[in-house]
C-alpha cells in the first residue's frame, strides 16, 4: 500500500491511503486528541476530498481513523479559541465547517465510513454524510454541543436526514449518548460489527461489493438519490428521471454493462479477483 499524505507526514493530521483496486482512505490520525478536529484539520479534509474526488484512478473512499475513537468532534482549543473571535470571524470559522460538510456529502463517489469508539459532535455530522457506514458494537454517538451552550447548526442538514426530524428533535436538545445499535435504529448506521476486526472485515466485503458496479453508475446513482428525494413526484421529476435513464444507457459504461450482462461476460470495470 502507498501511502500519501495531504502535507508532510509529521505535520498533518489527516492522511490519504492509496490502495489497490480504486480505493482511497481518507484518514483522520490524530489518536492522541482522540482525532478532534479543528480548523486546520478541516481545511486539511478539505483538501483530502477535493483530491480524491478529481482522482480518476479512485472509485471508492473510506473515512476512518487511528487509534480507539472515530472523533471526539471540536477541539477544546480551538473553541476556546473561536470564543474569543468576532461574529464575522465565527462566521468564516463555521462556513468552512459547512463546506467540507458539503464537500464530503456531494463527494462524486461511494464513501465507507467506518466507525469505532466515540462520534460525537461534528463527527455525527461526518458520519451523516457518508453513503455507507459501518460502526464497531462498542462506539457512540453524542450530538453534544447544547452542553457547551451551543448548537449543531452546520451539521444539522445531514443529521436530520440521517436519523429524522423526531430523533433530531430529542437528541437535539439532550445531548444523550446513544449507541451504534440505536444508531443503526434511527438510520445513521448502516451496519453493525462485533469489533474493529470485523467491521474492517464487512469494509472488505463491501469493497467487493461496490466493484462489481460501474463507477460512473454509482456516481450517477448517487446524484439521483439528492434529485429525487423530497420532491413531489411531478413531471418535472418524472421527465428528470427519464432523462437520466436514457443519458446513461446510450454513455460508455452503460453500452459495457448491458452487452456484458447479455454476452454473460465480466464488465470491463470489474478486477480480475473479483
Amino acid at each position: 500500500m502507498t501511502n500519501t499524505n495531504v502535507q508532510n507526514e509529521q505535520e498533518s493530521a489527516v492522511l490519504l491511503n492509496r490502495r489497490a483496486q480504486g480505493v482511497t482512505e481518507v484518514v483522520l490520525n490524530r489518536p492522541d486528541k482522540r482525532n478532534a478536529f479543528d480548523d486546520v484539520i478541516i481545511q486539511q479534509l478539505i483538501s483530502a476530498f477535493t483530491e480524491v474526488n478529481a482522482d480518476a484512478e479512485t472509485n471508492v473512499v473510506i473515512l476512518r481513523s487511528e487509534g480507539k475513537h472515530f472523533s471526539a468532534g471540536a477541539d477544546l482549543g480551538w473553541m476556546r479559541r473561536m470564543a474569543d473571535n468576532s461574529q464575522q470571524e465565527n462566521l468564516d470559522d463555521s462556513r468552512q465547517l459547512a463546506r467540507l460538510m458539503d464537500c464530503l456529502n456531494h463527494l462524486s463517489k461511494p464513501v465507507i465510513g467506518l466507525v469505532q469508539g466515540a462520534a460525537y459532535g461534528g463527527a455525527v455530522g461526518l458520519a451523516a454524510c457518508c453513503d455507507i457506514v459501518i460502526a464497531s458494537e462498542t462506539s457512540s454517538f453524542c450530538l453534544s454541543e447544547v452542553k457547551l451552550g451551543l448548537i449543531p447548526a452546520v451539521i444539522s442538514p445531514y443529521v436530520v436526514r440521517a436519523i429524522g426530524e423526531r430523533q433530531a428533535r430529542r437528541y437535539f436538545i439532550s445531548a444523550e449518548v446513544f449507541n451504534a445499535r440505536e444508531a443503526e435504529q434511527f438510520g445513521l448506521v448502516h451496519i453493525v460489527c462485533d469489533d474493529i476486526d470485523a467491521m474492517n472485515a464487512r469494509c472488505d466485503e463491501m469493497l467487493k461489493q461496490l466493484a462489481q458496479n460501474g463507477p460512473e453508475a454509482m456516481n450517477a446513482a448517487k446524484d439521483l438519490v439528492f434529485a429525487v428525494s423530497q420532491k413531489p413526484i411531478d413531471n418535472t421529476v418524472i421527465d428528470d428521471t427519464a432523462h437520466r435513464i436514457a443519458d446513461i444507457r446510450v454513455g460508455e459504461e452503460g453500452q459495457e454493462g448491458l452487452s456484458a450482462f447479455l454476452n454473460k461476460r465480466r464488465a470491463n470495470w470489474i478486477p480480475e479477483s473479483n
